[in-house]
C-alpha cells in the first residue's frame, strides 16, 4: 500500500515537473524565433532530445507489429502532428485563443481515455474542475483583451487538442507494455522525426550553421531539447503510465498560470486582480479534477458531519 501511494505521488510530481518546464518554454522559443523558422526549432529540439535519449538508453526495443503500430501512431500524433498544427495555428489565431482552446485537452483526453482505455473513469468533480479551470484560464489569457474569433487558426488548434488526446491514449497503451520509459520515449521521438522530414522539404527551412553557433541560441536549444523535449516527454509518459491519461492531462490547466508567473518574474509583467482570480480558479479546477472521489463532495460531507457531531454533544 505504501509503495503504491509512493508511486502515485511520483506520478503526480512527474506531471507537475513537466508542466512547469513546458510553461516556461515560450521564452526560449521567442528568443529562437529571431533566427529560426518554427519548423527548424521543432526539428532541432526533438533531434537533440532523441540523441540524448539514445545515449542514455541505446538498447533496441524488440517490438511486434502490433506494438510498433502504437509507437508509430504516438510519434505521428504527439510529435509530428501536434506541434505542426500548433505552430501553424498560431499563424492564423491569437495566442490567447489558442491558450483557451488548449484548456480542452484534459476534457478531450478524458473522453478518449474512457472510450479506449480500461480503468480511466470519469467523475462529477472532473467536469466541475474543468469548468473552474476554463473560467480561470479565460481570466488569465483575456486579461484586458477582447476575444476575436479566427476560424482557421482556431480550427487548427482544436485539431491539435484532439491529436494530443490521441497521443495520451497511445502513451498509456505503451506504458502497459512495461518497457523502459526512456527507451519508449526515444522510439516515439524517432518516428515523430521520421514523419517530420517531408515537411522540411515542403517549407522554407535552411538550418544556418551560424545561427546554431550563437551562445544564446545554443543555450535555448539545449533547454528545449534536453529539458522540454527529452526530460519532459519521459516524465510525462511516466506520469501517464502511473496515474493515467486523464489525471495527467488535467495538469495542463497549470500551463497558463506558470506562463503568467514566469512572465512576471522574468519580464516584470504585472499581476492584476483578474490574473490572481484566474490563477485561484485554475488551481481550484485542478484540485477538483484530480480528486477521484470529488473534493467538493468530501468538504461538504465533512462539514455536515462536523455539524452533526456538534449537535450530538449539545444533546448530551
Amino acid at each position: 500500500m505504501f509503495m503504491q501511494s509512493r508511486k502515485l505521488l511520483q506520478g503526480h510530481m512527474a506531471a507537475l515537473f513537466t508542466i512547469f518546464l513546458w510553461g516556461t518554454t515560450f521564452i526560449s522559443t521567442k528568443v529562437l524565433l529571431q533566427d529560426f523558422q518554427p519548423l527548424e526549432i521543432l526539428f532541432s529540439r526533438f533531434l537533440l532530445g532523441f540523441i540524448v535519449l539514445w545515449l542514455l538508453r541505446p538498447q533496441r526495443l524488440h517490438l511486434n507489429w502490433s506494438q510498433r503500430r502504437i509507437f508509430i501512431c504516438a510519434g505521428i500524433s504527439g510529435i509530428t502532428l501536434y506541434f505542426l498544427l500548433e505552430n501553424f495555428a498560431l499563424k492564423y489565431t491569437t495566442a490567447s485563443n489558442a491558450a483557451v482552446i488548449t484548456t480542452c485537452i484534459p476534457f478531450i483526453t478524458a473522453m478518449l481515455a474512457q472510450k479506449f482505455l480500461q480503468g480511466e473513469r470519469l467523475h462529477k468533480s472532473f467536469f466541475l474542475g474543468f469548468l473552474f479551470a476554463l473560467a480561470g484560464i479565460v481570466c488569465i489569457v483575456f486579461n484586458g483583451r477582447s476575444l476575436m474569433l479566427n476560424p482557421l487558426g482556431d480550427f487548427l488548434t482544436i485539431m491539435a487538442v484532439c491529436v494530443w488526446g490521441l497521443y495520451s491514449v497511445f502513451s498509456k497503451i505503451i506504458g502497459s507494455y512495461n518497457f523502459n520509459v526512456i527507451q519508449s520515449t526515444r522510439v516515439i521521438f524517432g518516428w515523430g522525426l521520421l514523419f517530420m522530414l517531408p515537411f522540411l522539404f515542403v517549407f522554407d527551412t535552411s538550418f544556418k550553421t551560424a545561427c546554431y553557433l550563437k551562445l544564446v541560441n545554443m543555450g535555448n536549444l539545449l533547454f528545449l531539447g534536453l529539458g522540454a523535449s527529452a526530460a519532459c516527454f519521459v516524465t510525462w509518459n511516466y506520469a501517464v503510465k502511473t496515474i493515467g491519461a486523464t489525471k495527467t492531462a488535467a495538469y495542463i490547466y497549470l500551463s497558463p498560470l506558470i506562463t503568467v508567473l514566469t512572465a512576471h518574474i522574468v519580464l516584470a509583467e504585472p499581476l492584476t486582480p483578474l490574473l490572481w482570480t484566474g490563477m485561484l480558479l485554475t488551481l481550484a479546477g485542478l484540485l477538483l479534477s484530480e480528486n477521484e472521489q470529488g473534493l467538493l463532495a468530501q468538504i461538504i460531507h465533512k462539514l455536515t458531519q462536523g455539524n452533526k457531531n456538534k449537535g450530538g454533544h449539545q444533546d448530551e
